[in-house]
């Protein structure tokens, strides 16, 4: 039983090295979402910040039109910021039983 308990520890120990990594990485990404066919990026990073909104000229003569293909840029990237995180945080658990749905980091 002491075993158990000390292996389980060693472990966790090592799920959490993993997830501090795993979320350094993911603070020093940069992903890129795009709406209308590349006519808008919007550039964030892992922590959700916006670094970077390039718009085609174009888009600008239909105010609406570039409202929505903000939007969708936007919406975009932060759904492959939340894959990656998903995927990262994944693989930094991996081996360590957990309830299922339970979303890391805590």
């Amino acid at each position: 039983m002491k075993g158990n308990i000390a292996q389980l520890m060693q472990q966790a120990q090592k799920m959490q090295e993993n997830m501090q990594r795993a979320q350094e990485e993911l603070a020093r990404l940069e992903v890129t979402g795009q709406s209308g066919g590349g006519m808008v990026s919007v550039t964030i990073s892992g922590r959700m910040e916006c670094r970077k909104v390039r718009i085609d000229p174009s888009v600008l003569s239909d105010p609406e039109m570039a409202e929505d293909l903000i939007a969708a840029a936007f919406n975009d990237a932060v759904n492959k910021v939340n894959e990656e995180s998903q995927s990262r945080m994944s693989a930094a658990t991996a081996g360590m039983p957990l309830p299922p749905g339970m979303k890391m980091p805590f």
